[in-house]
């Protein structure tokens, strides 16, 4: 863009050039690199840049603020009024809005908020190609074929508001999903990672955990559906308490709509929701996990407000000690329901107290378990009980007395992430990981895996 190629230059113009009462405007530039390979062998690679801007228009009429926004991608200089009209025409055009709030103030400026963005290349797999080569190597000479991708992307987002905010968040994200496969396809195991820069990645050590599932799975056993004691692996439990995340907001608990609503009215803020000591929790500056400090919305929703851009974020406990603590609020919704403000934070961390890890888990079972792998598929039944439904995948093996003697079929599953924190009787090892059927959309997560009892395998599924 000629004159306004640098993102801060581009958020001032746009800013510049509003005649709203209010304005917002993000400007996300955007890189990623990947990797990807099938049969032991890289067959793509790929570099790309993008940069999108959001333009929020606020106009305050006689019955309240109304907002409009348009997000655009590849914007030239001659687009970027018609943009700022498209957004303030929208606010004019729409009703008052009902998470009107005033725009934040008082938010120090980033200080390298005129900085130019972040980026990432090919050169962040520098350690990681190599060793993946030699992977490759392993896994042919022991029979097996790789099959998967590696991607990173940086984002660098810059936000300023005609209020005064000057903000700027880095967000590298990186995931790596590695499947082996028996040469004639019929046992498959896979295993996932998330990273920051991929220096903490080790594709031996995850062949390695992969060529024995393979192993475990030339026994093959057939088991009927029913209630069997399961443990849950951190992805697993990952892809479970996301989506249980995204249904804690406050207005629908409190108006009778979600598994957190009390009978009779209110919210079950302050119940026990399980009687191990588990605290689930979000914060920005979690090491390994970080996310933007402050709110970035694009576009409003039950649990985020476009007038919200630029809150500071900090720790927040959604369930402390096994109590229900937080529910997500945005600044309209914390009004509404006399809530204290919380808005999403972009991870999610489970801790338990626990020091086994998975395998010291599955050493220390007693009688007959199933360990599984994953999750895919995964629905939403009844929002009243949370109740979900969906698939394993790649490996559900059989624990018997400490010892994994066969994988079994795959199930449908039929349970509810609230019901499941109050049945678990061990949680173990906190540990990154990455949720398999959310990963697109969430990846900073650490979970210590699950035992339950009685986990519901309501059918059993034929085919994947």
């Amino acid at each position: 863009m000629s004159r306004v190629s640098k993102p801060y230059e581009i958020v001032e113009r746009a800013l510049a050039l509003s005649t709203a009462d209010g304005c917002v405007v993000i400007a996300d530039e955007e890189s990623s690199a990947n990797l990807r390979w099938a049969g032991n062998a890289l067959t793509t690679n790929g570099v790309t840049r993008g940069r999108t801007l959001t333009v929020i228009a606020t106009v305050d009429g006689s019955e309240g603020a109304a907002s409009g926004v348009v997000s655009r991608s590849a914007v030239t200089a001659a687009d970027l009024e018609p943009l700022v009209r498209a957004a303030e025409a929208a606010a004019r055009g729409a009703g008052p809005a009902e998470d009107a709030q005033p725009l934040v103030t008082g938010v120090p400026e980033s200080p390298d908020f005129t900085d130019a963005p972040a980026e990432t290349g090919s050169d962040v797999f520098s350690a990681f190609a190599p060793a993946l080569g030699d992977a490759f190597a392993r896994a042919r000479s022991g029979g097996r074929e790789l099959y998967g991708f590696a991607h990173h992307e940086m984002t660098s987002t810059y936000l300023g508001t005609s209020t005064g905010l000057r903000l700027r968040h880095d967000q590298p994200n990186g995931t790596l999903e590695l499947n082996a496969k028996s040469p004639d396809r019929s046992r498959s195991a896979w295993a996932g990672h998330s990273t920051r820069d991929f220096k903490d990645v080790d594709p031996a050590e995850m062949d390695a955990r992969l060529a024995q599932r393979l192993v475990w799975a030339e026994r093959r056993i057939e088991l009927p559906a029913g209630r069997y004691e399961t443990l849950l692996p951190p992805t697993a439990v990952a892809d479970l308490l996301i989506y249980q995340l995204w249904s804690a907001t406050a207005r629908d608990a409190v108006e009778g709509r979600t598994v957190f609503s009390k009978p009779g009215g209110g919210s079950r803020l302050g119940e026990t929701l399980s009687p191990l000591p588990l605290t689930l929790r979000s914060d920005p500056n979690a090491p390994g996990l970080e996310s933007a400090p402050f709110v970035i919305a694009h576009s409003s929703g039950d649990g985020a407000s476009v007038f919200d851009n630029g809150l500071p974020l900090g720790r927040t406990d959604w369930i402390s000690d096994g109590r229900l603590d937080r529910l997500t609020t945005t600044r309209h919704t914390a009004g509404e329901t006399g809530l204290p403000v919380a808005p999403a934070i972009d991870n999610l961390l489970l801790e338990g107290g626990g020091e086994r890890s998975l395998e010291e888990m599955v050493a220390a079972t007693t009688g007959r378990a199933l360990l599984l792998t994953c999750m895919w598929y995964i629905r939403e039944v009844d929002p009243a009980t949370l109740l979900l439904t969906g698939l394993t995948r790649d490996g559900v093996y059989l624990v018997e007395d400490g010892e994994v003697v066969g994988e079994v079929n795959n199930f449908r599953f039929n349970e509810s992430p609230v019901d499941l924190l109050s049945r678990a009787t061990e949680a173990g090892r906190t540990e990154k990981t990455l949720p398999r059927e959310w990963g697109d959309w969430f990846t900073r997560a650490a979970m210590p895996a699950l035992r339950v009892p009685d986990f519901n395998m309501s059918s059993v599924s034929r085919g994947v």
